[in-house]
């Protein structure tokens, strides 16, 4: 039997995810084996083997056909484009472009092109609640509707909506003794107990007759949905970028899972048995550590996010890739978000190298301290059109004006006779073009560039420093999830082993990808990389500006 006692050699059978790891004492001598132990030896501890693809849910493996119970969401304005979505389903995972934010036309193209590229393999397509927009919900339900989408990752619901639930239950067909088939798939992104509610119980009575009632779903599929939840998953989403209400995952997982087994009980009693709504993790997951304890808290499956908008498949430009893969823990904060700025509901972006969270909080004030554009004071109505927007706001009015009658005729009256509405209608703008901006890598606007991200991606970043994840040309979608998943059995079985009291070294405990050759160390030190571009500001420049090295505060503007 080979026993090891060097480190080098603990860490390598710890790494044999698919062996056993016996500690063993042998004589006076203490070891780590994969082999069995031989007579007269004695096991102290021992933990089994765990390959990546055995984390999680097998339920969720087999309902979604993939290999890993591990999901990249979606990532608005196409940013989770047609190569991320395609690179890991043909991995054997699953990803869910990125539709919201998208024109028509555009999201047309891409699921058209997933649909041919993919066939039946696994993606999905987010599906975001508009409550401003609602003709922007109907137009992506009817898109994954005309091309065979089988999954969607429902975000930002705070209510259920006749698309949402149109989408749901026209994928549902009788299934043998009395089952129910579901060719529609959804998964739900949740931060709120009572919104995971919604979808952990079927869709509502009085939504079903409307859709009956209106030819768009048929009175069988209708008697189907109320005997199934409306979500196959619920992702219970913590601190992560864009939309969140940064709640802690250790708090919210196990509040969500418990509700999911109430309701669950509650309704066995009336109903045929079917498999539990899974309950899967997402925000704060960059690390093989948090990935682990997401598992390690009962989550199904895990979601990342932010990580995946530096990788090399992300549909957004080389210099933010550049600015996230330099980002640390603390360089996010929250700003107005674009689609419900009036309700002074805010998303978490990057505060490193861009002024955008600061510009945005200020037209936010200046939203609620004043009821038009033309009550702002001329000294501020000036600055903004010098420093943020970069050109008169009747301008800037004007193209909303007329963007408003060519696309959405019905909502121009009242932003015509509403001079609040009107303001807030400017103001989200800049917010729409600033994320705009950062995807087309608008050298012009640096200064307003509106990245979304979160905690995870400092957190990866310290993590991969010094391994071949370091250089952003080396981070690929499916390896930054392979060894994430990797890093997470690793890490499972160690603390499998000191549960029972087992003392580790340091340094086989913890997983690392591969360091970089010192070839390559060399190469990326000599070599200049893509620098970041310089700030630039609209109008004329003023001195306290021209002075920012790359970190605002959310007051600085």
């Amino acid at each position: 039997m080979n026993l090891c006692h060097d480190p080098d050699g603990i860490r390598a059978v710890l790494s044999a995810l698919d062996r056993p790891c016996y500690v063993t004492r042998s004589g006076h001598r203490v070891g780590v084996t994969a082999q069995a132990p031989a007579p007269g030896d004695t096991v102290l501890a021992a933990v089994g083997p765990l390959p990546p693809d055995r984390l999680g849910s097998a339920a969720f493996r087999d309902h979604h056909g993939v290999r890993a119970a591990y999901m990249a969401g979606a990532m608005a304005g196409g940013i989770a484009g047609t190569e991320l979505v395609t690179a890991m389903a043909r991995a054997g995972y699953l990803a869910a472009f990125g539709s919201a934010g998208l024109p028509g036309p555009r999201l047309d193209e891409a699921l058209r092109t997933l649909a041919h590229r993919l066939g039946d393999a696994p993606y999905a397509c987010n599906l975001i609640h508009s409550p401003m927009a609602p003709h922007a919900e109907r137009a992506c339900v009817d898109l994954c509707l005309r091309h065979g989408v089988r999954c969607v990752e429902a975000s930002a619901f705070l209510t259920l909506t006749p698309d949402l639930v149109r989408y749901r239950a026209s994928g549902l067909r009788p299934g043998p003794a009395g089952g129910v088939l579901v060719h529609h798939r959804v998964i739900a992104k949740v931060s709120r107990p009572q919104v995971a509610e919604l979808f952990l119980r079927p869709a509502p009575e009085p939504l079903l007759t409307e859709l009956v009632a209106r030819r768009e779903i048929t009175a069988e599929q209708a008697r189907l949905a109320r005997a199934v939840p409306m979500a196959d998953d619920l992702t219970v989403e913590a601190d992560s970028g864009g939309h969140t209400d940064r709640r802690p995952l250790t708090v919210l997982l196990p509040a969500i899972t418990r509700l999911r087994d109430r309701i669950a009980r509650e309704t066995s009693a009336h109903r045929p048995p079917r498999p539990p709504v899974r309950v899967g993790a997402a925000g704060s997951l960059g690390t093989p550590h948090a990935v682990a304890a997401a598992f390690a808290l009962g989550a199904d499956y895990v979601v990342t996010g932010s990580v995946n908008q530096a990788a090399v498949e992300a549909a957004t430009s080389p210099a933010v890739k550049s600015l996230l893969a330099d980002a640390g823990l603390a360089d996010c904060t929250m700003a107005p978000a674009a689609d419900m700025f009036e309700q002074g509901i805010t998303v978490q972006v990057l505060n490193r190298g861009t002024l955008f969270p600061g510009r945005a909080g200020r037209l936010y004030r200046l939203y609620r301290d004043y009821g038009s554009l033309e009550e702002l004071p001329a000294k501020e109505r000036r600055s903004l059109e010098e420093r943020i927007f970069g050109r008169p706001l009747d301008e800037v009015w004007a193209d909303t004006r007329d963007y408003l009658a060519a696309h959405h005729a019905d909502r121009l009256p009242r932003a015509e006779r509403d001079a609040k509405h009107r303001m807030a209608l400017t103001f989200r703008w800049y917010l729409a073009m600033a994320s705009r901006w950062a995807v087309a890598g608008d050298t012009a606007r640096s200064g307003d560039w509106q990245i979304w991200c979160g905690p995870a991606m400092g957190a990866f970043n310290a993590w991969a420093a010094g391994s071949t994840l370091e250089p952003v040309e080396n981070r690929h979608v499916t390896a930054i999830a392979e060894h994430l998943l990797r890093g997470a059995a690793h890490l499972t079985r160690v603390h499998h082993l000191r549960t029972g009291g087992t003392q580790l070294p340091a340094s086989c405990a913890d997983y690392r990808p591969p360091r970089l050759s010192p070839a390559a160390r060399s190469a990326r030190r000599d070599a200049p990389g893509p620098a970041a571009p310089p700030l630039r500001i609209p109008g004329p420049h003023r001195a306290a500006e021209l002075g920012v090295t790359g970190r605002t505060s959310p007051g600085t503007t």
